[in-house]
């Protein structure tokens, strides 16, 4: 937003910039007032200077660009700024004063509010015998400095008190008003309005315009219409100031596609009390460029009032929130420039009565922010706030820590995606009952995730769609669930879901030996497969003390059957992991394979982390022995299970060395060979000591249904 030093300064003798300072200092000056408006929130984002080379520096060529926050649509002109510049430097600030004649007869213009809750406030002024001419060189020079094109000096005039005040106002012909009456209401169904870009609009009831006896004139805070605007003809000019529900502007300018100066400001907040002064400028400027008489009193029609709550402002809140106490003097210096009114209260407090323009101060924070900012918060010591306490980690962060420095070790990184998904997917991929947001943003994120699945789904899907064949992911967040989805609590709406911690993975593409274990360096890279990620899974577990981990089949649905495992630690499920089912991959358009992993972390985090502990190498050798059998369909897990029940304390270890699968050993029977590592800490093993423990392994896998391979 662009608006001219110069401009501002008629409102306020910014320092450093009088005629009497030399040229170097005024330069120096104006990047001084830049840094310092930036500083108390009115960011400067640039700066631009339209003085020919070799002339002295004027306030009235140089430009700010600024960043004005949306909810700061009173500070969206030159005044608006003006008034921060007088809280800022303890300047004086110009009132704007509209000069008129005394005016002539009566008005016969009437104004009728039928929607008093979308329009409160509606103020007219009627000239006759303007003459219709371009505007007087500065206000034109002015609207040009500032990127906005002269129309004619009764448009300008508009356009001209908009960026001056902040307050948008139109002008209509009033010999082409209907009845010389203004009327507010709803447009009524199937009419229409040609506006002021040429565009001829279909209303609807939902839509606020201004009309005149017979047809919509204007679409109210958006734009007026072509039938009645200025021309050169025109004789007679009806001014109009209103102030307009935001909400209804805002859905009236998406509706037509239509986003202009007015609407900007409407859609924010207008200033409620500035009708009058705003009317009376544009009449100001209108006669003093074009000549004419001013009819009649001014029309102020005020259906309803627009009072602003006072708001109570503490002493020792001020000191608690800033770190340090302001004087009562400081606050009453920069409340009152800025336009509030300070009352005395209880002990140590004040009332606050906020000014009409500054819709966006509803609480005593908001009036401790204004006093930061003004008073500048460079000059607060940097100090940290005072905290009886003590700083205490959370109860599982070092978990959190190891968890996350493993998976980012283990070459995965680490993504966010939204806690929102679709109900399809809510159901899809988890059997807990989701949380209904109540005004979501989209039907496909309508309902709290209940699982990390499909976000994890959704950014490898997104990476694969742009070349990215290999991609190692994980998100660490909350899942939630309904807490009272089986009860019939009548408080069911006031209780808080049940938030709990997960993890997810994903993996897809090929690993590199270089960078993953399992391949010699030099070798050839290979796709990702359910081994990999067993791996993976197995490091992050390995990291909890447990009796027992084992394995089986039993996972969700939408993983590939045969190619998924379940993982559980001491009873309790811990994980699930596996290949993505290709109906799942399918509907995801997933052109490779895709590898995810679920931990649930609540579960999982009931373990304690496993404190390394040194231990000396054994004194005595182990003794290996190998068993070679054949089973039906057995899983090795029940085997190890089978074969550390036995309880032999000097067993070390149980695993398998080879399987082979084929015709000579039988369909759906597999041949395994199996390595016991038999040692003791204290002595040297005795073979028949070896040999009996042996025959107790070898009888536990023959009862399993092993047969025993020569």
């Amino acid at each position: 937003m662009k608006l001219s030093l110069g401009w501002i300064g008629d409102f306020v003798d910014l320092p450093d910039l009088g005629p009497s300072v030399p040229f170097e200092e005024r330069v120096k000056a104006t990047s001084k007032i830049r840094e310092e408006l930036t500083m108390a929130g009115l960011a400067v984002e640039g700066m631009k200077f339209t003085i020919p080379l070799g002339r002295d520096i004027d306030p009235d060529e140089i430009v700010f660009d600024f960043e004005i926050t949306t909810n700061r649509p009173d500070a969206m002109n030159h005044y608006g700024v003006a008034r921060e510049a007088s809280a800022l430097y303890d300047l004086p600030l110009r009132p704007i004063e509209p000069k008129l004649p005394t005016p002539q007869g009566k008005s016969e213009v009437t104004i009728d509010i039928q929607e008093p809750d979308l329009c409160p406030r509606f103020t007219a002024r009627e000239i006759r015998g303007a003459a219709i001419k371009p505007s007087p060189a500065k206000i034109a020079q002015r609207l040009q400095l500032i990127d906005q094109r002269p129309i004619s000096n009764a448009v300008d005039a508009t356009n001209y008190v908009l960026w001056e005040s902040g307050k948008p106002t139109h002008v209509f012909d009033l010999n082409l008003l209907e009845g010389r009456r203004l009327v507010i209401r709803k447009a009524r169904e199937g009419e229409k309005l040609k506006t002021l870009d040429g565009v001829d609009r279909k209303l609807t009831p939902e839509d606020l315009v201004v009309a005149d006896a017979v047809k919509p004139v204007g679409l109210a805070g958006v734009m007026g219409g072509f039938d009645t605007m200025i021309t050169e003809r025109t004789k007679n000019i009806l001014i109009e100031s209103a102030w307009w529900d935001p909400v209804t502007v805002r859905r009236m300018s998406k509706r037509h596609g239509l986003h202009t100066d007015a609407s900007h400001r409407f859609e924010r907040g207008a200033d409620f009390e500035s009708t009058i002064v705003s009317t009376n400028r544009v009449a100001e400027l209108i006669l003093a460029s074009g000549g004419g008489t001013l009819v009649g009193d001014v029309i102020d029609v005020v259906a309803r009032k627009l009072d602003l709550a006072p708001v109570e402002l503490d002493l020792l809140e001020v000191r608690r929130i800033l770190g340090e106490q302001l004087s009562s003097m400081e606050i009453n210096r920069i409340l009152t420039r800025l336009g509030f009114t300070m009352l005395p209260g209880g002990e140590g407090s004040y009332l606050i009565h906020i000014p009409s323009w500054r819709l966006d101060v509803e609480r005593e924070i908001d009036i401790i922010e204004e006093l930061a900012r003004l008073h500048g918060y460079d000059k607060f010591a940097n100090t940290l706030p005072s905290y009886p306490g003590e700083v205490r980690d959370l109860p599982d962060a070092r978990k959190d820590a190891r968890m996350r420095s493993s998976l980012l070790a283990l070459g995965y990184n680490e993504t966010v995606s939204l806690t929102f998904i679709s109900k399809e997917e809510a159901q899809r991929f988890s059997s807990a009952v989701a949380i209904e947001l109540a005004n979501p943003l989209s039907d496909e994120a309508s309902v709290m995730r209940t699982s990390l699945v499909p976000g994890m789904l959704n950014m490898l899907a997104y990476n694969l769609n742009r070349g990215s064949d290999n991609a190692r992911l994980f998100e660490a967040g909350n899942v939630f669930e309904d807490a009272d989805a089986d009860t019939k609590s009548a408080k069911k709406s006031v209780n808080m879901p049940r938030e709990l911690k997960r993890i997810a993975m994903g993996a897809t593409g090929n690993i590199d030996a270089d960078v993953v274990r399992g391949l010699a360096p030099g070798a050839a890279s290979r796709a990702i497969s359910f081994f990999d990620l067993k791996g993976d899974i197995e490091e992050l577990l390995a990291h909890f003390d447990h009796w027992e981990l084992g394995y089986d089949a039993q996972v969700a649905d939408y993983y590939h059957p045969g190619r998924a495992a379940r993982a559980i630690m001491d009873g309790a499920t811990v994980a699930q992991f596996g290949q993505i089912h290709p109906d799942v991959a399918a509907e995801r358009k997933l052109k490779q394979d895709v590898f995810i992993a679920e931990i649930y972390l609540d579960r999982l985090y009931q373990h304690d982390l496993r404190q390394v502990r040194y231990e000396a190498l054994p004194r005595f050798p182990a003794v290996e022995r190998d068993f070679s059998f054949v089973f039906d369909g057995v899983a090795f897990e029940k085997i190890r299970h089978t074969v550390t029940a036995l309880g032999i304390v000097e067993l070390r270890s149980f695993v398998p060395v080879e399987i082979f699968r084929g015709e000579k050993v039988g369909a759906g029977k597999y041949s395994i060979l199996l390595r016991a590592n038999f040692q003791s800490s204290e002595r040297t093993l005795r073979d028949d000591e070896v040999a009996e423990w042996s025959a107790q392994v070898t009888r536990a896998l023959e009862e399993l249904g092993g047969v025993q391979r020569a």
